[in-house]
């Protein structure tokens, strides 16, 4: 079963996904990447949009995974609350999110994400547990 959580980083904020397999932590930090900007709970999953992203390594791909999101959430008005990666591998992700058009009065806005960095940037295993980490601007 796949988590998220949060670390402390000055004026920004570390995110780290956490799950059985390297898609699994990738989606489990979209989940806490988007869970800082509206109550993911209260988004509902009614719109499907595919994401398909390149990086020259699996971290790289991180962080052009998070900021694909991003960028679609900004040009199509949304807030997701569904991520998933179908197809992972060293340079390339297929998947998709899913969620529905920005509500400021049922999504009770929190925090605006403006993008994922390469700081404090790791993707790895460790204990038989997949991670993905970085730290989001604020």
């Amino acid at each position: 079963m796949g988590r998220f959580e949060y670390f402390e980083h000055l004026a920004d904020m570390g995110i780290i996904g956490r799950g059985a397999s390297l898609a699994q932590a990738f989606e489990e930090a979209a989940k806490a990447m988007f869970n800082l900007m509206v109550d993911i709970d209260q988004v509902e999953p009614k719109e499907r949009i595919p994401i398909h992203c390149q990086g020259g390594d699996r971290e790289e791909l991180f962080v052009e995974w998070l900021n694909a999101l991003l960028t679609e959430a900004d040009i199509n008005g949304m807030v997701f609350s569904r991520f998933s990666v179908e197809s992972l591998t060293g340079e390339e992700l297929s998947g998709w999110v899913k969620g529905e058009g920005l509500d400021p009065e049922r999504h009770h806005a929190k925090t605006e994400v403006k993008a994922a960095t390469y700081s404090g940037l790791a993707v790895g295993e460790k204990g038989g547990e997949f991670y993905a980490r970085c730290v989001v601007d604020l």
